[in-house]
C-alpha cells in the first residue's frame, strides 16, 4: 500500500527540482523528506532519486509515481472539499495570498468578516506577486489568491482554476503640484510625452504594463525611478522626480505636493479571486470569496468622486 504522504514528498521534489526546496514548501525539514523518499523506494523495490550535480533527477520509475501522485492528490482534495460541503461547515485552514494593494485595500475588511462569521476556519495570509499566486495555486501551496491584471494586458489562467471578479480598479496619473497640467480633470497619456517616469522594478506586472500602455499610446517610456511600493513612488512624484500611474485601490489620501488626474481612457486592472475548481465546493473557499466581495464594495463607487476623495 503506498503512503499518501510520501507520494506527497515525491510529487513536491518533482515540483520544486530538490529535496531543500520540497521541504521548504511543505514546511518540513529535508530530513524528513529524504526519510519518506527513503521509505517509498523501500516499498517499491525501485530507486527513485539519482545525484545530478549538487541536486537530484527522479527516475523512470519516480516520473511514472508522480504522474500517479497528481491524479491522487487531486482526488483527496476533492474528496475533502466534497466532504466539507456535505458537513456546510466554514471550518479547516485556508491559505491566502494577493498582491500589495490588495492585501492592503480589501484583506483586512475581509479576514474581519470571516473571523467573526467563521471563527472556527484558521486563516493564513501571505503578500505575492499575481504571477507567483497563480503558480502556488495551481501547485496546491495556497487555496486562494487574489490576483490582478489590466484589461489592456491580460494574465493567462491555467487550467483547473476557477476565478470570480471582485471589482474594476481604475488608475490615475500622479504628478507634482506645481506640473502645468495637474489641476486638469482629466489628460491623455500622449499629453505627457516627454516626462520621465517612476515605476516599480523591470520584470514585475506593473513595470511591463506601464511600459507597453506608454509605448501604445505613442509615448516612449523615460523611467528614471524603478521603485515597489507606491507610498515611496508617491513621495518620489512629490519632489519633481517625474511621473506615475498609480490604482485607487490601497491608496492613501495623497500629501498635498502630488494631484491625481484621471486619464482618457481609463486605465483599469481587473482584480478576482482564483482557486483550484477541484477545490470549488469547501463551503470556506465560497465563504473567503463572499467576504472579499463585500470587502470590495466600497471601491465600487463612482470614479471620478473617488479620484476627488483621495486628493
Amino acid at each position: 500500500m503506498l503512503d499518501l504522504n510520501r507520494l506527497k514528498a515525491l510529487h513536491a521534489v518533482s515540483v520544486y527540482g530538490s529535496v531543500a526546496a520540497a521541504a521548504e514548501a511543505l514546511m518540513v525539514t529535508p530530513s524528513a523528506i529524504s526519510q519518506q523518499l527513503a521509505k517509498l523506494e523501500r516499498e517499491t523495490g525501485a530507486t527513485l532519486l539519482e545525484r545530478n550535480g549538487r541536486g537530484v533527477r527522479l527516475t523512470d520509475a519516480a516520473g511514472l509515481l508522480v504522474q500517479h501522485a497528481e491524479r491522487i492528490l487531486a482526488l483527496v482534495e476533492m474528496a475533502e472539499a466534497d466532504f466539507e460541503a456535505l458537513r456546510g461547515a466554514v471550518v479547516g485552514r485556508l491559505s491566502v495570498a494577493g498582491f500589495p494593494t490588495a492585501v492592503r485595500g480589501l484583506f483586512p475588511a475581509a479576514m474581519r468578516r470571516l473571523r467573526d462569521r467563521h471563527p472556527d476556519l484558521q486563516l493564513l495570509i501571505y503578500e505575492r506577486e499575481p504571477d507567483r499566486q497563480i503558480r502556488e495555486v495551481t501547485r496546491g501551496e495556497l487555496d486562494l489568491a487574489v490576483a490582478q491584471d489590466w484589461i489592456n494586458r491580460p494574465m493567462a489562467i491555467p487550467d483547473g482554476l476557477s476565478r470570480a471578479p471582485l471589482l474594476d480598479d481604475v488608475a490615475d496619473v500622479i504628478l507634482p503640484a506645481a506640473h502645468p497640467l495637474a489641476d486638469r480633470q482629466e489628460v491623455r497619456l500622449s499629453e505627457l510625452a516627454g516626462e520621465k517616469w517612476i515605476s516599480s522594478s523591470p520584470g514585475t506586472v506593473c513595470h511591463d504594463w506601464l511600459v507597453h500602455t506608454l509605448r501604445a499610446a505613442e509615448v516612449e517610456p523615460d523611467i528614471n525611478c524603478m521603485i515597489d511600493e507606491y507610498p515611496s513612488q508617491i513621495a518620489m512624484v512629490g519632489e519633481g522626480h517625474g511621473c506615475a500611474i498609480i490604482p485607487r485601490l490601497g491608496r492613501d489620501a495623497l500629501p498635498p505636493t502630488v494631484r491625481a488626474v484621471a486619464i482618457l481612457p481609463r486605465p483599469t486592472r481587473r482584480v478576482y479571486a482564483v482557486w483550484r475548481t477541484d477545490a470549488a465546493r469547501r463551503p470556506a473557499i465560497r465563504a473567503a470569496v463572499d467576504a472579499l466581495r463585500a470587502a470590495a464594495e466600497p471601491f465600487a463607487a463612482d470614479p471620478q468622486e473617488r479620484t476627488r476623495s483621495a486628493v
